[in-house]
């Protein structure tokens, strides 16, 4: 058993890719996740996956999207332990002054190559900063988010990766409902 995040891309951003989440919580129960909690309205589910995490439940849950929403759209998925470990591993906590407004992850479908990777290794936009760990890439813009070049589409068109970004209280708010997801399990 895993409690599993998934986050969903491009969902509900000024009028394209529209979901309810009603009918996103209904369609995963649907498919047997019957605990599935969403968070705010850009496609963030928290839910119990009783088989074991498999790369196999973004692909089925993207399946049902288009089957059920017509829409082709990006799922990634992170078990709460991977998301706990991609919390500790912000390089920019110690930052002196560090800003938990000024911070996002851009989580990725797949590890990037050593030669996507590359792509960007040189890129510098201070203040602006990104760090690449695995499957996530950290964002921080100590100035905002507002003029960055640093996020999703940038990295994406550069790496030619897919991922969503999350920023920092949304990133611990779906790890705070999947501890409290697991520990309500333990009580049955």
């Amino acid at each position: 058993m895993d409690i599993c995040i998934t986050m969903l891309r491009g969902i509900n951003m000024t009028g394209h890719n529209t979901i309810k989440m009603t009918g996103l919580a209904n369609m995963f129960r649907q498919l047997g996740y019957t605990d599935a909690e969403t968070y705010i309205q850009s496609g963030n589910i928290v839910f119990t996956c009783f088989n074991g995490y498999s790369e196999d439940a973004s692909s089925g849950i993207r399946k049902a999207i288009l089957s059920e929403f017509s829409l082709n759209i990006a799922v990634i998925t992170r078990t709460k332990n991977q998301m706990k470990k991609i919390i500790s591993a912000n390089p920019y906590l110690e930052e002196p002054g560090f800003d938990p407004s000024k911070m996002a992850v851009l989580f990725l479908e797949t590890k990037p190559s050593d030669s996507q990777v590359l792509r960007v290794a040189d890129i510098d936009y201070p203040p602006d900063k990104f760090h690449i760990n695995g499957s996530e890439i950290y964002v921080y813009c100590p100035n905002g988010f507002g003029k960055t070049k640093l996020y999703t589409n940038f990295f994406e068109a550069k790496m030619k990766v897919t991922g969503t970004a999350r920023n920092w209280r949304t990133v611990n708010k779906l790890l705070e409902m999947a501890e409290k997801k697991e520990c309500d399990l333990e009580k049955i």
